[in-house]
């Protein structure tokens, strides 16, 4: 079985983490796939403890989906380091990294739907 991380930076503001933790329970909720969320800094668990969780509910593989918009410093440095890391720690277990959320279709349409919102 794939395990899915929605991996975000984290904020010392509580609520966006929860947020974060939120969009992973809804992808969750689809009934495809098993969720975590984790956090860069600021927030729980770690990639580590999601991959420990994801693991514990049977993962044999695990794909990081980043929460950011662009490719970055943390994209392009830190995520993959902490992937090799707990994939290390968890035993060698394969990790995926996806691309960030710029460039999907959808993000046009939610700029779209934020503007239609902001004239109403």
């Amino acid at each position: 079985m794939t395990g899915f991380v929605v991996f975000a930076h984290g904020s010392r503001i509580e609520s966006a983490n929860q947020a974060v933790r939120d969009v992973a329970s809804q992808m969750a909720a689809s009934g495809q796939h098993v969720v975590e969320a984790a956090f860069l800094e600021l927030g729980q668990p770690d990639l580590s403890g999601a991959t420990a969780r994801l693991i514990s509910r049977g993962a044999k593989r695990i794909v990081v989906i980043p929460y950011f918009l662009t490719l970055g410093t943390h994209m392009q440095r830190d995520l993959p380091r902490l992937a090799q890391d707990a994939s290390q720690v968890h035993g060698g277990i394969e990790m995926r990294i996806t691309s960030p959320l710029d460039g999907h279709p959808a993000l046009v349409q939610a700029l779209l739907d934020r503007a239609s919102e902001a004239l109403t």
